[in-house]
């Protein structure tokens, strides 16, 4: 295990993937301090620059990896200073982040928001090394019908898990699923959904999808939002950015337990970072707030999301690299960027690609590391960038997202596709639905059907090998369990109480 990690150091200390790793910092803090902007519209814009780039599959890895971790780190600023959560993980900073700041106190909170991410992403990059090569060489045991089953559950979780109304995550996976199958089917060489387009013979490209579904229908939100999201360039006063030793020793609990809490629910397929702040927080609660100060700016509670959320960022990387199953929407886009330079995520990439695999988990450690450097001193100048109008930022966003689609394919139809499925990204939302089971949908549709087939064929049709062996039986428990439970549990105890009254 530790020659392993010793190889990725190798790879990652690198002048160039040093180099990367610092950019990727340092971009991804700016991503994650933009409201709206997050990890995945940062990585979307970034990836196909960097796979026109020529950088080897490890570096630009390196590079999109730094980018996810520093918008984690990111996105507390604007929930702190200005009360906007910069992405879905960072919604519960608001609670108490934003009411220290209206107490003065906005520079120790950013300190205290930066060494809490700091100790959580260590505690989960810890568990990363430890458990990402022993799970490994667990899921070399899972065949078809395995994979089969690991992804129904990855489904389940993510329905119960992600996003506050079940039936929409769950409809937008489906959707998801039913994007991922245009094109030609591999098994029969039908065409399906293509419409009559040669161009969709191949399916939807990855990058295309990634950049319509979260850049471009970012870009109209903001265009529609422009008059309410401008601000006029006043943030709190920061005051002292440091916080002292008394103040973190003071959260030193909440810490350590968030970013345990944190890393196992991201571990947990299709949860991710939200999930983590929310579970985190409401369990700090519980067992910290005796004199009911959560929510009016207590530092424990900003600390504990803080912690958890970027464990969970980190603890997403679990399933990806060992299973081939993403953890968090932001890992799926990861995944399709492994699939552009033809390597498949899961357990043979510790033997076949070691230096992908070892050198990204080394470089969570180096980038964690320059992630605090720079947002300890640099708060303040990190703070101005939401200041930055809106009539320089979506022009921006949109060259970026352009530039980045028409450099990989060379062609207007990719750009014309981008803007329909920009489009519908832009519908989903104003309805209410979280593009993240969409994505996760369509990079797991496709697998999920490679698998299914393939059983089937070992199995000579019959439909039993499906949940033959005890690793598949067990997580297609799981996940009906985990469906049936959120709607059994509190029918239960509503008849307990009854009865008991």
């Amino acid at each position: 295990m530790f020659d392993f990690l010793i190889d990725g150091f190798g790879v990652a200390l690198t002048p160039l993937n040093l180099g990367l790793a610092f950019l990727g910092a340092l971009l991804g803090t700016l991503f994650g301090a933009l409201p709206g902007i997050g990890p995945i519209n940062g990585i979307a814009i970034l990836m196909p620059l960097a796979y026109t780039l020529g950088l080897p599959a490890e570096s630009s890895l390196i590079l999109l990896a730094a980018v996810y971790t520093g918008a984690e780190y990111g996105g507390r600023m604007s929930s702190i200073l200005l009360n906007v959560p910069g992405d879905a993980g960072a919604v519960m900073t608001t609670l108490d982040g934003y009411p220290l700041a209206q107490k003065g106190l906005a520079g120790p909170a950013l300190g205290l928001s930066a060494v809490s991410s700091f100790v959580g992403a260590t505690i989960a990059i810890i568990g990363l090394t430890l458990f990402a090569p022993l799970l490994a060489n667990v899921a070399v045991m899972f065949g078809p019908a395995e994979f089969f089953a690991l992804m129904i559950f990855a489904f389940s979780s993510m329905s119960v898990m992600m996003g506050k109304d079940p039936i929409k995550t769950a409809i937008g996976a489906v959707l998801g699923v039913l994007i991922g199958t245009v094109g030609i089917d591999s098994g029969s060489g039908v065409l399906r959904y293509t419409l009559g387009m040669p161009e969709l013979y191949d399916g939807i490209d990855f990058v295309v999808m990634i950049i319509g579904l979260f850049a471009i229908s970012e870009i109209l939100l903001m265009l529609e939002n422009s008059h309410s999201t401008d601000n006029d360039g006043e943030l709190p006063p920061l005051g002292r950015v440091f916080v002292s030793l008394k103040e973190v020793l003071a959260c030193k609990g909440a810490i350590i337990r968030s970013g345990l809490i944190g890393f196992i629910i991201g571990v947990l397929p299709g949860t991710g970072a939200s999930v983590a702040g929310a579970v985190s927080y409401t369990t700090e609660k519980r067992l910290s707030d005796k004199d009911n100060t959560f929510g009016t700016g207590d530092m424990r509670g900003l600390a504990a999301p803080e912690s958890a959320n970027n464990a969970a960022a980190v603890g997403s990387f679990v399933p990806m690299l060992t299973l081939g199953i993403p953890g968090s929407g932001t890992t799926a886009v990861l995944l399709g960027a492994l699939m552009l330079y033809n390597i498949t995520p899961g357990p043979m990439m510790f033997t076949e690609r070691p230096e992908v695999a070892g050198g990204l988990i080394a470089s969570l450690y180096i980038g964690n590391i320059v992630l605090l450097m720079l947002n300890l001193p640099l708060a303040g100048v990190f703070a101005r960038v939401l200041t930055i109008p809106r009539w320089v930022l979506v022009p921006a966003i949109a060259i970026l997202a352009f530039v980045g689609v028409y450099q990989l394919h060379s062609d207007l139809f990719a750009i014309y596709l981008m803007l329909v499925i920009g489009v519908f990204g832009y519908l989903l939302r104003k309805l209410g639905f979280s593009l993240a089971p969409v994505i996760l949908g369509y990079v797991l549709g496709g697998l999920m059907e490679q698998n299914l087939r393939r059983a089937l064929s070992i199995s000579g049709g019959d439909v039993g090998i499906l949940w033959q062996s005890g690793i598949s039986l067990g997580l297609w428990v799981a996940a009906v369990l985990l469906l049936v439970l959120p709607w059994l549990v509190p029918k239960l105890l509503a008849a307990r109480k009854l009865s008991a009254g």
